[in-house]
């Protein structure tokens, strides 16, 4: 069960913020070709804006009410939803900042703000004196996905990380920023005609960081307000590659009283460890074996790999000790999940000339046994730690980021000002809404780590001002 603490004492920070910008743009244009827009911040009720690293795009949720809108000319003097109007696929332009100065988004029309597309419409309330409307706001990539034109079509050879950047580029055809981490592993495929997104999310499980072949495998790719990542699990938990962002606390304390070196008390805390073991077991978490067949020469061969074999960057002291009670006798029999491949020796060989191509019929072009079980102990491993954080509303923050936590210490002395050296430590923000509304603005998140023990100090000086 989870175990929720909360403190009362809320940071002046979480006071309602400003939501500078929030234009909507018709979709038909004028007969002197200008198109007709609108701004709905004054009857905005409240925001939610959302990333995670598990979602491809970033997303809003807005609720506004048509009566807080002035009405004019862009609406024929009548309500947004009818005068506009807003049918879907309206693009938006928005800004909005926290109480710390930092903003999301800039100036409608200078190309730096958010520029979401309205993907879903749906009326709250309606009657005669007033109106309330929920907006779903998408990325462009989001819904140029669904494209025809978009389709990936041509075959792909070399490094992972230049596919995911040529796909970027040359069919979701984005002018955002990319954040691309290479990838230590080439991988020639035919992408089938497939979505773009489909194809990145494929690859990511593909994809071996560099010089972890063999011991380690797995990226993640999402999008950020920032721009779009694809990161491994490992350079997102180091962090000399990815430096914290934050130290935050939760005590009983008011703020003036904050102990040195964290810089954000927190609102809410919930340790939330979902630990299921035959679960965990059965996902292959710990121990695993891959059956691969190679057709070429007949050869078969079956590989157990265990997580105490893997070298990774963990967040934590340790990964997670099983009893060794539960183990079973004889070499290779701990095993908890097995996959079977046939590998595709001599498919898709690259090289200008014949001689080059024949001299590569020998090769695998994906090495299974080397990277398939790394990644899905990998992606298991993430999530061996799970808290909720509340803070009061920080826009610096973002999924991907990772932050140094610290709780109090559950001991039966009700005075104990000790902290928690099992679950405080690293984490890394898995998903993120901030939210805003009339009385306050708050960060919310969820936080994971692949390993439990307390490593390092909250006032390290690797953290980020």
């Amino acid at each position: 069960m989870a175990e929720k603490t909360q403190t009362t004492v809320p940071s002046e920070n979480a006071l309602a913020s400003t939501i500078n910008d929030f234009q909507i743009v018709s979709n038909k244009t004028n007969p002197d070709g200008s198109t007709q827009e609108v701004g709905i911040k004054g009857g905005i009720v409240e925001m939610s804006y959302y990333e995670s690293i598990r979602q491809n795009t970033v997303r809003v949720n807005v609720i506004y009410a048509d009566s807080g809108v002035v009405p004019s000319k862009a609406t024929n003097n009548k309500s947004v939803m009818e005068g506009l109007p807003i049918v879907g696929s309206e693009k938006c332009g928005i800004k909005f900042t926290d109480n710390n100065g930092v903003t999301i988004g800039g100036a409608h029309g200078t190309g730096n703000e958010l520029s979401l597309f309205v993907n879903k419409v749906t009326p709250i309330t309606g009657d005669s004196r007033k109106s309330m409307v929920s907006l779903d706001l998408v990325s462009k990539e989001f819904i140029m996905n669904e494209r025809g034109g978009t389709r990936v079509v041509k075959r792909m050879d070399g490094k992972i990380s230049g596919s995911i950047r040529k796909i970027f580029s040359e069919y979701l055809k984005t002018t955002k920023k990319l954040d691309i981490e290479d990838t230590d592993n080439n991988f020639n495929f035919i992408p089938s005609n497939r979505k773009p997104m489909y194809i990145l999310d494929w690859l990511s499980k593909k994809s071996v960081p560099a010089g972890k072949m063999g011991k380690s495998a797995g990226f993640f790719f999402w999008e950020t307000s920032k721009g779009f990542h694809f990161k491994s699990i490992d350079s997102l938990l180091d962090e000399e590659k990815n430096p914290r962002k934050k130290s935050i606390v939760f005590n009983d304390t008011v703020d003036k009283d904050m102990p040195a070196g964290y810089h954000v008390k927190a609102i809410e805390f919930i340790k939330d460890n979902k630990i299921n073991v035959q679960q965990r077991f059965k996902m292959g978490f710990q121990s695993t074996r891959i059956i691969t067949f190679n057709p070429f020469n007949g050869f078969y061969q079956v590989k157990n790999t265990e997580a105490d074999s893997m070298e990774v960057d963990t967040a934590g002291k340790e990964l997670p000790k099983m009893n060794e009670e539960l183990n079973c006798e004889g070499m290779g029999k701990n095993y908890t999940r097995t996959t079977y491949y046939v590998t595709d020796t001599g498919t898709l060989n690259t090289g200008n000339k014949a001689e080059e191509q024949l001299k590569k019929s020998k090769e695998d072009n994906f090495d299974y046994a080397q990277i398939e079980n790394q990644a899905i102990r990998r992606y298991n491993q993430l999530y061996s730690s799970e808290t909720t954080v509340t803070i009061a509303g920080d826009f610096s923050l973002h999924a991907g980021d990772t932050l140094f936590i610290d709780g109090p210490d559950l001991k039966t002395d009700t005075k104990n000002d000790d902290i928690d050296k099992q679950h405080g430590g690293l984490y890394l923000i898995s998903d993120l809404v901030h939210f805003l509304d009339n009385k306050g603005t708050w960060t919310k998140m969820n936080l994971v780590r692949d390993s439990f023990g307390r490593k390092g100090n909250h006032s390290s000086s690797s953290i980020v001002s």
